[in-house]
């Protein structure tokens, strides 16, 4: 049995990253999640201070996992999260992190002041890389919406604000057994469970 460690210590991107991999609802993973198995893996988390270079997301999420694979001396997975507003030719992108952390809910949504296009994609990226020198492959995971006033609780970064197309719901908003089946997330990881079954 082969361990893989997801590079995270956010305890809420784990609890979905576990629901979603294992198939289990989000609701049997309150608490503080166990390892999950997948196939022949199993999955637990380390958290790590990784460098983020600038670049675009497939480039960000390379670097983050080699350098994880390096330092856990094993197989890991990354993940790199995107939000791009149309308006903005898909920026901020991989810098969302960094946008939130100095504007804050209320800077982001203001950004788009002005702009009659209000629509975003949320984008997901993981890397997984079986160690140290080894190549990193990517899975990736979209989802359309709009960017709207928060609404719902603010405890996940930009879900208060993040709308998914076909929906009246932020994703902060909706139920987690629903949000875990559309999410950009959810997307991303349909793709790296099928990779770890086929292994």
């Amino acid at each position: 049995m082969s361990t893989i460690t997801f590079v995270t210590g956010n305890a809420n991107k784990l609890k979905e990253v576990i629901a979603i991999l294992s198939g289990t609802p989000a609701s049997s993973t309150a608490g503080a999640p166990s390892p999950s198995q997948v196939g022949k893996f199993t999955i637990t988390n380390h958290a790590l201070d990784l460098d983020e270079i600038q670049g675009t997301i497939e480039d960000v999420t390379i670097h983050k996992a080699r350098a994880a694979a390096e330092i856990i001396q094993g197989p890991v997975l990354v993940e790199d999260t995107c939000l791009g507003f149309t308006a903005f030719n898909n920026l901020p992108g991989p810098y969302i992190k960094w946008f939130l952390a100095s504007l804050g809910l209320d800077g982001l949504v203001n950004m788009l002041t002005g702009f009659e296009d209000k629509s975003a994609k949320a984008i997901c990226t993981f890397g997984y890389c079986a160690g140290p020198g080894e190549e990193v492959k990517l899975f990736q995971g979209i989802t359309e919406g709009n960017i709207v006033r928060s609404r719902g609780p603010t405890n996940f970064g930009w879900d208060s604000l993040f709308e998914p197309k076909g929906f009246k719901e932020t994703y902060a908003e909706m139920d987690k057994s629903v949000k875990n089946t559309i999410s950009h997330r959810y997307r991303a990881l349909d793709k790296v469970r099928d990779f770890l079954l086929s292994q």
